[in-house]
């Protein structure tokens, strides 16, 4: 049973003092606090329902946030780190879980650190969140698609009735990037905005599998079967984990991880060579030392499968990398192990991407997140230019920009300044 939306608007031409046009984490956490704050808030939804990658998201374990220390969280958001600490500082990790668990998450922190709620799934989460917002009063319409500006200022919509006006005080955009878009994040704000003056950096994939030449046999034997206890590396970077291999490439966790340097390198450079520690908990002298013991006969795969715990996709993964047959010799043969290099020549499509980086650029807002060439229009999410790793980060940040951007809505509108969302602004 999908969760319960807010009662719809009961017209096309909706009164309200807040429109936030999105209805992922970002736009909800916003409606709530701005309804909390005695605000009348509408929530414009393109899809027929609301937060539909929010809840695909939780089908492998809703992961809301990370436990680690907050300085070690800040270094996730990379180059966007300066401009998004204010939003993480005021609405932690803490903050997030304590919300969550205002309404029953009852969350706790798995062995890897990072933060579900006790049923895992966002289902029973999201159904009591629009619950409480409905409760506050807070109007959805779904299926109205965000069209612009029209002459005289108004947001326009097309929806199922016709086309609607819109004239709020303040306006959120909570749009979403532009991965999976099937589920509602197509990226075609971007146009909108381009033509209103507002700085945009190109929506790119995040957080994506890449492509690898493998041979008919890799392709043929071992797509779908996971990487286990392996370490990768790049450009200084290592990071522990899973990855899957799939029949175009590698994708999983610690690729995941990886994604931004080696996305930039592959467009710099056309190709990037990733290297792989198929056993990164021995030395490259301790594995030696296991691989001298083979015994006379004993097939390679065999060897690699008994003295070094290798799985056949592993061992398939070493022959892969190698320029030839793998070496015979312990030393050779573990500084192989340690060092398989993959050499990565693509990343996959942005609407397979578990998210995008790119977006609405920081100088293009002020410290409320509002736009700076459409004074009382308001960006939070993914719409925004930054990017962060699997692991809770991602979540972190949409609420965080969204619970920011609500509090500058609030701030201006409690201090009596007009908003006038796009009316002065290029047309």
């Amino acid at each position: 049973m999908s969760p319960q939306a807010p009662a719809p608007a009961a017209a096309p031409d909706v009164t309200a003092e807040i429109v936030i046009v999105g209805a992922g984490p970002a736009a909800l956490i916003a409606a709530e606090r701005l309804a909390q704050a005695g605000r009348s808030v509408v929530l414009i939804e393109r899809m027929a329902s609301p937060a539909r990658k929010f809840l695909l998201a939780g089908r492998g374990g809703l992961n809301l946030t990370h436990s680690e220390p907050l300085e070690r969280l800040l270094a996730r958001y990379g180059a966007a780190r300066p401009w998004l600490e204010p939003a993480l500082n005021a609405f932690p990790p803490q903050a997030l879980r304590d919300w969550a668990d205002g309404l029953g998450a009852e969350s706790f922190v798995g062995s890897s650190g990072r933060v579900f709620p006790r049923a895992m799934k966002a289902s029973p989460l999201l159904r009591a969140w629009l619950a409480r917002l409905a409760g506050l009063g807070v109007r959805m319409r779904t299926q109205w698609r965000w069209t612009g500006w029209t002459a005289d200022g108004a947001l326009g919509f097309a929806t199922p009735e016709g086309e609607a006006r819109l004239r709020p005080a303040a306006v959120l955009l909570a749009l979403g990037g532009a991965s999976w878009p099937r589920l509602g994040s197509d990226g075609a704000w971007q146009a909108l905005l381009a033509a209103k003056g507002v700085a945009i950096a190109p929506l790119r994939p995040a957080n994506a599998g890449f492509t690898v030449a493998w041979s008919p046999l890799m392709r043929a034997r071992f797509a779908g079967q996971p990487l286990k206890r392996i370490a990768l590396a790049f450009a200084g970077e290592s990071v522990r984990g899973e990855a899957m291999i799939d029949a175009g490439g590698i994708e999983g966790g610690a690729v995941y991880a990886l994604s931004a340097p080696l996305r930039e390198a592959i467009a710099r450079d056309g190709t990037a060579v990733l290297a792989v520690d198929l056993r990164p908990d021995l030395s490259a002298e301790a594995l030696a030392q296991r691989l001298a013991k083979r015994r006379p006969g004993e097939s390679l795969s065999n060897h690699l499968r008994k003295a070094a715990g290798l799985a056949p996709v592993a061992i398939a993964l070493l022959r892969e990398s190698a320029d030839g047959p793998p070496p015979q010799e312990p030393e050779a043969l573990a500084a192989a192990m340690k060092q398989a290099r993959l050499t990565l020549t693509g990343i996959a499509p942005i609407a397979r991407a578990i998210s995008s980086a790119g977006g609405v650029r920081a100088e293009a807002v002020d410290a409320d997140f509002m736009l700076k060439a459409l004074p009382g229009v308001f960006v939070a999410g993914e719409m925004l230019d930054w990017e962060a790793p699997t692991g809770g980060y991602l979540l972190q940040g949409c609420f965080a920009t969204g619970v920011a951007a609500a509090a500058g809505i609030a701030r201006r509108l409690d201090a009596g300044e007009t908003l006038t969302p796009a009316a002065s602004s290029p047309a």
